[in-house]
């Protein structure tokens, strides 16, 4: 795959691989793409836990009981 950018994006990209630390600027187009990839999947749970039925309230008691979960399988 080839990507065309005009001078200034590539100077950008440019840029970020050296500032960031990315070895070449496929590695930082490849972080872009992972990022937006990560982004629309926490969007697509969001709106499907916004259209969920409501849960059971997560108060103190909900998390002293996880702790209490979590300590009795070790």
């Amino acid at each position: 795959m080839n990507i065309s950018l005009p001078e200034t994006l590539k100077a950008f990209v440019d840029e970020q691989v050296v500032g960031r630390g990315y070895g070449t600027s496929s590695e930082y187009v490849r972080e872009l793409i992972r990022r937006d990839r990560d982004r629309q999947a926490l969007r697509m749970m969001l709106l499907d836990g916004a259209a969920s039925a409501p849960g059971a309230p997560v108060d103190q008691g909900y998390f002293d009981q996880l702790r209490d979960r979590i300590a009795a399988a070790r």
